[in-house]
């Protein structure tokens, strides 16, 4: 046992509510959870902690497309994120979501802090507003050409063409990603941090050991352009907390994220007994406090959040552990090709035990990315977890219930390879602690070898047939599963399921000084397959499963309608689940000016009126539709068209010209019942 037990905290970045866990996220959730289990293995007292981060525009509109509320959508999505993580053996102390009344309570203690110290200040500034959704626009909700390279449809703060960064109020041609429409500047009084005041403080923890020296160094580029205060303010309509004492002014988003780390350890604490907030979190803790994050919010990590809780009264991270992202097959994930991969759709295919060690395999204390190449994946996996390690057991394990009453001999055959099993805890337990996984499992898989050569040198098969050599069978199957035993507990961080299913085979619960003894005449239970090999065929499987934007791998007859209208790009069940079908009366119906095939629409949703231009004009006379009930898309985005804005879409059906027919719903119907 170590001769010393820390308090440690441990968090990983919070997941965003507006879509799906996937292998990018994994690996951060399991980096965290290898070095979480590790520290407690060892005996330590450390907690992990992690939420669904809930607030923003982009979780106000999704809701809003979905017809349901942020509330109810960001607590499914919590509750998917959750059970996904579980299901790839990631074992949080609590899953919490930082639209709670903690988050709130310690936000608006953060804020009061530090306006009261004097870190608050307001000024008005001009923002681009969508005049029809009524919203000022986040920069990513506005695009237009970029007023470096000409470049169309980039997005409002950075081109994906020629990488110039740029304030939206400089794109050309801007428009709002929300409604289509052209954005306005409009004046709006904003809430800032003063961050320019701890700067010093700043500069003495970047270099104080809490961060890798690149990111150190990469940040050194805030301080030479000058520090600048932090708009932490945005207007309403907005999903979040409202600012104290400022109707309309809610916190940006990535104020409350990063208390959500408090937050959720604070709901921890109330349910358990002997667990101090306070212990944690004050000025002058002695415990130790690590983040786990993505390289692309190191400055909200690195220098916002530390100067928050400074300011504001709270310790600082002991570290921000910091990594890169994930590719796939040496490229950027992506969904047409299958490999911007689910961690449900994962789970649907393959152990996730597989991930667990592939990436503990890959992951270092740099910041650089990690590959998932499947061939390596597939052939890694087979090699180290199911061929060296698991086939030493399962080589040695039949002889001892078969011919040994199920019990290990009480003789030690080489006290000399036991003990270089024995010495290697030391440097396998540094490089876990400075999160160099891959040394750890290098040094794991040559001890494996090693064990592996020593049972073919001995080769008990051939050994088990003379008589006189019993014992020496008993003994040297009896610690080929003891060499086993003492890889599992170096590799129970990395993959605990397995970990769980060899103590259930040794009779035995390991901890990480379980390393530095071995079983004798000691009972194991028969020996059953502990992991499957990697069937390239599920990987294949789980790649198409997760394609989208597929072109028709049909031939088609070139006279085959098809040919010349070819099906559009594939979309989801999820996707197509989002269309939101509603009735609607045609309350009024007019000819629009100078157009060839369009009718302007009224049309009436029970409480709301929408207008729509649909391209009926052939069919129907706007006398013969008023008053009539169709169906509309009601979830559309509008789109702005030369007679004005069409905010949805009506129905319709047939070849064309006087043969199309808007649908008809059922007798009975109500404007702005669902369709389903």
């Amino acid at each position: 046992m170590p001769e010393q037990t820390r308090k440690i905290l441990v968090t990983s970045a919070l997941p965003y509510a507006n879509g799906s866990i996937h292998l990018g996220h994994l690996l951060e959730h399991i980096q965290t959870d290898i070095w979480t289990r590790f520290q407690r293995m060892r005996g330590h007292s450390c907690y992990s902690v992690c939420a669904d981060d809930a607030h923003g525009t982009p979780v106000m509109l999704k809701a809003q497309q979905l017809g349901i509320t942020p509330e109810q959508m960001v607590a499914q999505t919590r509750d998917e994120h959750h059970q996904d993580l579980i299901d790839f053996g990631v074992n949080y102390d609590n899953y919490h979501v930082t639209h709670s009344d903690e988050n709130k309570e310690l936000c608006e203690l953060v804020y009061n802090r530090l306006n009261d110290a004097g870190f608050i200040s307001k000024r008005v500034i001009s923002q681009l507003y969508d005049p029809e959704k009524e919203m000022f626009l986040p920069d990513r909700f506005v695009q237009g050409t970029c007023p470096k390279c000409d470049a169309e449809d980039q997005n409002g703060d950075s081109c994906d063409v020629c990488s110039a960064t740029y304030d939206p109020t400089e794109l050309k041609n801007p428009r709002s990603v929300v409604s289509g429409a052209e954005p306005v500047l409009r004046d709006s009084e904003h809430y800032f941090f003063d961050l320019p005041q701890f700067q010093d403080m700043l500069q003495d923890w970047l270099q104080s050991g809490a961060i890798q020296p690149e990111i150190a160094n990469k940040l050194k580029e805030w301080f030479e352009e000058g520090m600048q205060q932090w708009d932490i303010s945005r207007d309403a309509p907005y999903f979040g907390f409202e600012i104290p004492n400022a109707p309309g002014k809610f916190f940006y988003v990535w104020v409350d994220a990063p208390v959500g780390y408090m937050a959720s350890f604070k709901n921890l604490c109330d349910k358990t007994d002997g667990l101090n907030f306070d212990e944690y979190w004050n000025k002058d803790s002695d415990a130790e406090l690590y983040h786990f994050i993505g390289k692309d919010i190191t400055y909200f990590h690195c220098l916002f959040w530390p100067a928050m809780l400074e300011g504001a009264g709270f310790r600082k991270p002991t570290g921000v552990n910091v990594h890169g992202f994930v590719t796939v097959n040496g490229a950027k994930m992506s969904k047409s090709k299958g490999t911007f991969i689910k961690g449900r759709t994962y789970l649907d295919h393959l152990n996730p035990e597989y991930l667990r060690y592939y990436f503990a395999s890959k992951l270092s204390d740099a910041v650089s990315d990690i590959d998932l190449n499947f061939e390596d994946f597939a052939q890694k996996v087979n090699s180290d977890l199911v061929g060296k390690v698991v086939n030493i057991a399962s080589r040695c394990a039949s002889f001892i219930t078969k011919r040994f009453d199920g019990k290990l001999s009480n003789n030690v055959l080489e006290p000399e390879l036991v003990a270089e099993f024995h010495q290697a805890q030391a440097s396998i337990a540094e490089a876990f602690e400075k999160r160099q996984y891959h040394k750890a499992v290098r040094e794991i898989m040559a001890l494996a070898d090693k064990a592996n050569q020593f049972i073919d040198t001995n080769a008990p098969w051939v050994t088990i047939k003379d008589e006189s050599k019993q014992q020496f069978t008993h003994d040297v199957c009896s610690l080929g599963i003891n060499l086993f035993r003492i890889l599992v507990v170096y590799l129970k961080p990395v993959v605990p399921i397995l970990a769980s299913q060899s103590e259930t085979f040794l009779n035995d619960e390991l901890n990480w000084e379980s390393s530095q003894s071995v079983l004798t005449d000691h009972p194991i239970n028969k020996f059953k397959a502990l992991m499957q090999r990697v069937d390239m065929d599920k990987v294949n499987a789980m790649i198409e499963d997760s394609k989208e934007n597929l072109e028709p791998t049909v031939q088609l007859d070139p006279n085959s309608p098809l040919a010349k209208d070819p099906i559009a790009e594939t979309i989801s069940f999820e996707d197509f689940a989002k269309i939101d079908l509603r009735i609607a009366r045609i309350a009024k119906a007019e000819h629009v000016e100078k157009a060839d095939k369009l009718l302007r629409l009224e049309l009436d949703l029970g409480g709301e009126t929408r207008q729509v231009f649909a391209g009926i004009k052939s069919a129907y006379k706007p006398e013969d539709i008023e008053g009539k009930l169709t169906v509309m898309v009601a979830n559309l985005a509008p789109r702005k068209m030369r007679f004005g804005m069409s905010e949805g879409m009506v129905l319709a059906a047939g070849p064309g010209g006087e043969e199309l027919w808007i649908l008809q719903p059922h007798e009975g119907a109500q404007p702005g019942m669902k369709v389903k």
